[in-house]
């Protein structure tokens, strides 16, 4: 425990803390009403024994003050004259518990530890009610093609661990359900699971969604409200498209992941939690990290394990699985209707699928999907290709595959005008795969 001990009588005082610290606890000293205030704007504290006649500010008063402050610190009263009205008085202002001098040591951190216990369980119980209101039920995840196998295989191997995960995809490729699973198969499994999306936030909300506020600490701000660090306590925190994160607050981020420490906005109290990050990101963190946009030590940080998602038109064998999967029972699709399923190549991935069955479930009649029920462009792209067709640039008697790839890829950076985020798009691959392959062929393009 993290004890704070508020006695003005000296000799007690570093008695009771010596005997604390030898049983393992951390403890801090204050002799009076001020000095303990102090100590709480620095630190938070399990729990606090605090002597009712002190000099200056009683221990009433200090305990008002401590639950003025929204300070979450259990707070044990000590006195020498023991009434009736001051045991009220100590409870109906928010002590634990009260004592009577003298007492043994072994008493006091008996005490001690029924309080911390008391304040463990108020915290969870914050905890699922902060969970009922943000969770969704998880979904299993489907899939039995070789990448997905691997990436069940790597789930299972990390999940024990309590090391940082980065889960990196292309957007509706499933990150959230992959960070469920990783949390699951962990020793947090039973604790909070909390989920934070950086895109879909206001830069300005945040670092206070992160690490919480205090009252007043900006306008709107008209309660203390703790972040999903200190939600998340004892779990997992999912960060989804952390490559939005603002970049005044990767250092703030950073410093939670090397010793678990932070504070609320407007607070200068420090406060300590242990949570573990999973991260998930459809940016190519290398490119961010060179033009400036993300702190190279923090991707480390995040980046202690990778796993890389397949786009669904990389594991077309789970596309049936995947269709039968999310259909409710009793429904039938027609051969051509599922054949333009199987063959369009889903740029908006799982997520993509899920709405087009959606849709085509609200559009037909009698439980049975035609072609008519589905997406224009997945009717489209199954009745004509993917992509238009181009007309080919290469020779007749070129044969070997690796110069029609060639070609088609100079072909598609001259219609994107050496646009390679968009070339890569076009062709339906990641623009780290585009790189590559103009290294190896050694595609030049100057603007022509």
């Amino acid at each position: 425990m993290d004890l704070l001990i508020v006695e003005d009588d000296r000799d007690f005082r570093e008695t009771a803390a010596q005997w604390m610290t030898r049983k393992g606890h951390h403890v801090e000293q204050a002799e009076n009403a001020q000095e303990a205030l102090n100590h709480c704007a620095r630190k938070h504290f399990d729990v606090a024994i605090v002597d009712m006649n002190l000099p200056g500010l009683s221990g009433l008063e200090l305990l008002q003050q401590i639950r003025d402050e929204n300070i979450d610190t259990e707070v044990i009263i000590l006195t020498g004259e023991a009434t009736v009205e001051n045991a009220v008085q100590a409870m109906k202002l928010g002590a634990c518990d009260y004592l009577t001098k003298p007492f043994p040591l072994a008493e006091v951190e008996q005490r001690c530890r029924m309080a911390w216990e008391r304040g463990r369980l108020q915290k969870e119980n914050r905890q699922l009610r902060a969970l009922l209101e943000r969770n969704r039920p998880a979904t299993r995840i489907v899939g039995e093609s070789a990448g997905m196998k691997e990436l069940f295989r790597l789930i299972e191997r990390v999940g024990p661990t309590d090391k940082a995960i980065l889960i990196q995809g292309e957007s509706g490729t499933g990150k959230e359900l992959v960070a469920r699973a990783i949390q699951q198969c962990s020793h947090r499994a039973d604790r909070p699971f909390v989920t934070v999306n950086c895109a879909a936030l206001p830069e300005q909300l945040v670092e206070s969604e992160l690490f919480g506020h205090e009252k007043g600490s900006f306008t709107g701000a008209t309660a203390t409200k703790p972040g999903l660090f200190e939600v998340a306590d004892g779990g997992t925190l999912f960060v989804d498209e952390i490559g939005e994160l603002p970049g005044a607050l990767q250092p703030k981020l950073l410093r939670v992941l090397e010793d678990g420490s932070l504070r609320r906005v407007g607070s200068h109290r420090e406060r300590r939690v242990n949570v573990r990050i999973i991260a998930a990101t459809n940016r190519d963190m290398e490119e961010e990290i060179a033009v400036g946009r993300f702190r190279e030590d923090l991707y480390y940080r995040i980046n202690v394990m990778s796993l890389v998602l397949p786009p669904l038109r990389e594991r077309r064998d789970d596309i049936p699985l995947l269709i039968e999967h999310f259909l409710e029972a009793g429904w039938q699709i027609e051969p051509d209707a599922r054949q333009a399923l199987l063959t369009y190549d889903w740029p908006g991935n799982v997520r993509q699928l899920i709405n087009a069955i959606e849709r085509a479930t609200i559009m037909a009649d009698d439980k049975l999907i035609t072609l008519d029920d589905l997406p224009h462009e997945v009717v489209r792209a199954g009745s004509s290709g993917t992509h238009a067709p181009l007309a080919s640039p290469v020779q007749e008697d070129i044969c070997k595959l690796e110069d029609i790839e060639s070609a088609h890829i100079l072909q598609v950076l001259k219609q994107e005008k050496g646009n390679k985020a968009r070339a890569a798009r076009a062709l339906g691959i990641h623009r780290r795969k585009l790189y590559r392959l103009i290294e190896r062929y050694n595609i030049q393009w100057n603007g022509d």
